[in-house]
Protein backbone atom coordinates (compact mmCIF):
# COMPACT_ATOMS: atom_id res chain seq x y z
CA UNK A 1 0.00 0.00 0.00
CA UNK A 2 1.30 3.47 -0.84
CA UNK A 3 1.98 6.16 1.73
CA UNK A 4 -1.14 8.04 2.84
CA UNK A 5 -1.38 11.74 1.98
CA UNK A 6 -2.76 14.67 3.97
CA UNK A 7 -5.55 15.00 1.38
CA UNK A 8 -6.56 11.36 1.99
CA UNK A 9 -6.53 11.90 5.76
CA UNK A 10 -8.58 15.09 5.41
CA UNK A 11 -11.13 13.18 3.33
CA UNK A 12 -11.36 10.35 5.89
CA UNK A 13 -11.68 12.84 8.75
CA UNK A 14 -14.73 14.36 7.08
CA UNK A 15 -16.25 11.17 5.61
CA UNK A 16 -15.99 9.11 8.81
CA UNK A 17 -16.79 11.92 11.27
CA UNK A 18 -13.45 11.51 13.03
CA UNK A 19 -11.94 14.10 15.35
CA UNK A 20 -8.40 13.06 14.41
CA UNK A 21 -6.40 10.48 12.51
CA UNK A 22 -2.69 9.68 12.49
CA UNK A 23 -0.93 7.38 10.02
CA UNK A 24 2.58 5.95 9.92
CA UNK A 25 3.14 3.30 7.28
CA UNK A 26 0.52 0.59 7.80
CA UNK A 27 -0.37 1.88 11.30
CA UNK A 28 -3.53 4.03 11.50
CA UNK A 29 -4.90 5.60 14.68
CA UNK A 30 -8.37 7.18 14.68
CA UNK A 31 -10.61 8.81 17.26
CA UNK A 32 -13.96 10.53 17.59
CA UNK A 33 -13.13 11.95 21.04
CA UNK A 34 -13.10 15.73 21.27
CA UNK A 35 -10.17 17.94 22.07
CA UNK A 36 -6.70 16.65 22.86
CA UNK A 37 -7.89 13.47 24.66
CA UNK A 38 -6.94 11.14 21.78
CA UNK A 39 -3.45 12.62 21.48
CA UNK A 40 -2.80 12.25 25.19
CA UNK A 41 -4.17 8.69 25.09
CA UNK A 42 -1.92 7.75 22.15
CA UNK A 43 1.10 9.16 23.97
CA UNK A 44 0.13 7.30 27.16
CA UNK A 45 -0.23 4.05 25.21
CA UNK A 46 3.18 4.53 23.60
CA UNK A 47 1.80 4.69 20.06
CA UNK A 48 4.59 5.48 17.61
CA UNK A 49 3.63 7.75 14.72
CA UNK A 50 7.06 9.40 14.51
CA UNK A 51 7.61 10.48 10.94
CA UNK A 52 3.93 9.93 10.12
CA UNK A 53 1.16 12.37 9.25
CA UNK A 54 -2.03 13.49 10.99
CA UNK A 55 -5.32 15.24 10.36
CA UNK A 56 -7.39 16.89 13.08
CA UNK A 57 -10.55 18.96 13.34
CA UNK A 58 -9.05 21.64 15.59
CA UNK A 59 -5.36 22.30 16.23
CA UNK A 60 -4.36 25.02 18.66
CA UNK A 61 -1.07 25.44 20.43
CA UNK A 62 -1.87 22.56 22.84
CA UNK A 63 -2.48 20.01 20.07
CA UNK A 64 0.43 21.35 18.01
CA UNK A 65 2.81 20.81 20.94
CA UNK A 66 1.52 17.24 21.32
CA UNK A 67 1.96 16.57 17.60
CA UNK A 68 5.52 17.90 17.96
CA UNK A 69 6.06 15.49 20.87
CA UNK A 70 4.70 12.67 18.68
CA UNK A 71 7.24 13.77 16.03
CA UNK A 72 4.83 13.75 13.09
CA UNK A 73 6.11 15.32 9.86
CA UNK A 74 2.84 16.87 8.62
CA UNK A 75 -0.55 17.93 10.01
CA UNK A 76 -3.80 18.98 8.35
CA UNK A 77 -6.23 20.94 10.55
CA UNK A 78 -9.75 21.93 9.59
CA UNK A 79 -9.24 24.84 12.02
CA UNK A 80 -5.72 25.91 12.99
CA UNK A 81 -4.82 28.69 15.41
CA UNK A 82 -2.02 31.13 14.66
CA UNK A 83 -0.11 29.90 17.74
CA UNK A 84 -0.62 26.29 16.62
CA UNK A 85 0.79 27.13 13.19
CA UNK A 86 3.78 28.84 14.82
CA UNK A 87 4.51 25.72 16.94
CA UNK A 88 4.22 23.39 13.95
CA UNK A 89 6.58 25.58 11.91
CA UNK A 90 9.02 25.88 14.83
CA UNK A 91 9.24 22.08 14.96
CA UNK A 92 9.60 21.65 11.20
CA UNK A 93 6.14 20.10 10.80
CA UNK A 94 4.45 20.80 7.46
CA UNK A 95 1.00 22.34 8.09
CA UNK A 96 -2.10 22.61 5.94
CA UNK A 97 -5.45 23.94 7.12
CA UNK A 98 -8.97 24.86 6.13
CA UNK A 99 -9.35 27.91 8.37
CA UNK A 100 -6.65 29.88 10.19
CA UNK A 101 -7.98 31.55 13.35
CA UNK A 102 -6.47 33.87 15.91
CA UNK A 103 -7.18 31.54 18.83
CA UNK A 104 -9.14 28.48 19.97
CA UNK A 105 -12.04 29.39 22.22
CA UNK A 106 -13.74 27.27 24.88
CA UNK A 107 -16.90 25.27 24.09
CA UNK A 108 -19.10 27.89 25.78
CA UNK A 109 -17.62 30.56 23.52
CA UNK A 110 -16.79 32.74 26.51
CA UNK A 111 -12.99 32.75 26.42
CA UNK A 112 -9.83 30.87 25.59
CA UNK A 113 -9.92 27.06 25.53
CA UNK A 114 -8.66 25.73 28.91
CA UNK A 115 -6.08 23.54 27.14
CA UNK A 116 -4.74 26.58 25.33
CA UNK A 117 -4.58 28.45 28.67
CA UNK A 118 -2.56 25.56 30.14
CA UNK A 119 0.20 25.98 27.54
CA UNK A 120 0.25 29.77 27.14
CA UNK A 121 3.77 30.18 28.51
CA UNK A 122 5.10 26.77 27.41
CA UNK A 123 7.18 26.04 24.32
CA UNK A 124 8.63 22.62 25.25
CA UNK A 125 6.43 19.72 24.04
CA UNK A 126 7.26 17.46 27.02
CA UNK A 127 6.44 20.25 29.49
CA UNK A 128 3.23 20.89 27.56
CA UNK A 129 2.18 17.25 27.92
CA UNK A 130 2.64 17.44 31.70
CA UNK A 131 0.70 20.72 31.94
CA UNK A 132 -2.10 19.38 29.74
CA UNK A 133 -2.43 16.13 31.72
CA UNK A 134 -2.67 18.21 34.92
CA UNK A 135 -5.28 20.49 33.36
CA UNK A 136 -7.33 17.44 32.29
CA UNK A 137 -7.20 16.11 35.87
CA UNK A 138 -8.35 19.50 37.23
CA UNK A 139 -11.22 19.72 34.75
CA UNK A 140 -12.38 16.17 35.51
CA UNK A 141 -12.32 16.91 39.25
CA UNK A 142 -14.65 19.92 38.83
Amino acid sequence: MSEATLAQLRERLEREGLSCIAVKGERTLTSTQRGIRPLLAWLEQGEDVSGGIAADRIVGKAAALLYALMNVRAVYAQVLSESGLAVLREHGIHAEYGVLTERIINRAGTGLCPMEEAVLGISDPAAARTALEEQMRRLRAN
